[in-house]
């Protein structure tokens, strides 16, 4: 039989909750829910209906057309200085040296003695030569007043005629011994001039390769090398220029009626180009291994400061002018191997063209091709300019960069390799 017992209020009230680890289980029951609502709440945010986003605004970019002018188109070539002319001194009579007039690695003109050789064999010579030329002019007078007293006996019939005819053979043949004498005593007087070595041509001199005392040849087909000279003003810049240049530069020339092709040269330590000249010379024909022609320039060179040897970079033009658009070069793109700008076009959307790019001018780059002189290139702005996409405008004018009027060249010196205190 089931017994029920009666609960009273007071039992009720004196009942302890069920605790879990100190708090009360409803408490663990309420924070272990919290992060399940929190999620739901925010699941249910991200999943309500949201309001359509706002237009972003139209970018504007700055645009211009491209600058026209008239530039002149230079093509680049490596070179080397060469002299004018070059001489090789050599003695034109044997002998020994007995000075030297010259400092070495000096500008000398032309004339200028330069060794002298011991000349006293060859003094003897001339006065050796110059009593042959008394001996002859005497054995020529006797024939002579021979054949005249011959002449006057001829009329009394006291000498034949075959006389005659000998004492006149024996008169040319008394000329003949002269002529050969005082040819002899010019001989003499040459081998004499010769002992004083002088400079054929103006241009600096090398270093003296023989001293005083020592004998010297003047051997037939080259004798002892003295010295050297070079002719340095003028100066040669010889080039070799491909087939493709030199077949672009022969129809340019045909095109600007053949007006000569001026060079611009910079040394290798030169910013600009500083040396400024014109090409006098181009060789016949192409080398067939190579496939390139020489050609040559001819620089002023007043204070000698370009040498034989030396390597300089040359830029070479047709002589003529060409009508090109210039446009700022940042507003050049490179897609790959192409080149590109962006244009806005009419309707105020961009369009991609591709140019055919020459070279830099003042800071602005060259187009042959590609774009017109109305076009608006957008030269600022680029970021935003995407083909197809509509913008905004803002006009602008392409200016060439100033060059300084009196800028000096830049120099690029090597560092030095020691340093010392200067002397105070």
């Amino acid at each position: 039989m089931t017994k029920f017992t009666p609960i009273s209020a007071d039992d009720i009230r004196r009942a302890t909750p069920l605790r879990v680890g100190g708090r009360p289980l409803w408490q663990k029951l309420s924070l272990a829910a919290l992060p399940v609502v929190i999620i739901g709440a925010g699941v249910g945010y991200l999943n309500r209906e949201t309001p359509a986003a706002a237009a972003l605004p139209t970018p504007t970019v700055t645009v211009a057309t491209p600058l026209a002018r008239e530039v002149n188109e230079w093509d680049d070539y490596v070179g080397r200085f060469e002299p004018s002319r070059s001489v090789e001194v050599r003695p034109r009579v044997s002998g020994a040296v007995t000075a030297i007039h010259f400092t070495d690695g000096a500008i000398v003109q032309k004339g200028q003695l330069l060794f002298t050789i011991d000349p006293r064999p060859f003094t003897a010579s001339l006065a050796e030569a110059r009593a042959g030329v008394a001996s002859a002019a005497s054995d020529l007078a006797l024939a002579e007043a021979d054949l005249g007293r011959a002449n006057r006996l001829l009329a009394d019939d006291a000498v034949s005629k075959s006389d005659i005819d000998r004492l006149t053979a024996r008169v040319r043949a008394a000329k003949a011994a002269l002529a050969a004498a005082q040819a002899r005593v010019h001989s003499r007087a040459l081998d004499v001039e010769f002992t004083q070595v002088r400079a054929p041509i103006t241009g600096r001199i090398s270093d003296r390769k023989v001293d005083p005392g020592n004998i010297v040849s003047a051997a037939d087909g080259g004798g002892t090398l003295l010295t050297s000279i070079n002719a340095l003003d003028p100066i040669y810049f010889t080039f070799d220029s491909s087939e493709a240049l030199y077949l672009k530069g022969k129809r340019d020339r045909q095109a600007n009626q053949g007006q000569p092709q001026q060079v611009q040269i910079k040394l290798q330590d030169e910013a600009g180009y500083k040396w400024k000249g014109h090409v006098d010379f181009t060789d016949n024909g192409l080398n067939a291994h190579s496939g390139t022609i020489r050609g040559r320039a001819v620089i002023d060179n007043p204070d000698y400061f370009l040498a034989p040897g030396m390597f300089g970079n040359m830029r070479l033009t047709d002589g003529g002018t060409t009508r090109a658009l210039l446009i700022p070069d940042a507003a050049v793109r490179t897609d790959q191997a192409r080149k590109v700008v962006m244009v806005v076009g009419k309707d105020g959307v961009v369009v991609e063209r591709q140019i055919e790019a020459g070279p830099l001018v003042a800071g602005l780059r060259t187009v042959r091709g590609g774009i017109a002189p109305t076009d608006r290139v957008i030269v600022q702005g680029l970021q935003f300019a995407r083909a197809g996409a509509k913008v905004n405008v803002r006009p602008t004018v392409i200016r060439p960069d100033a060059a300084p009027a009196t800028a000096a060249p830049e120099i690029d010196k090597p560092a030095a390799s020691q340093a010392t205190f200067a002397a105070q």
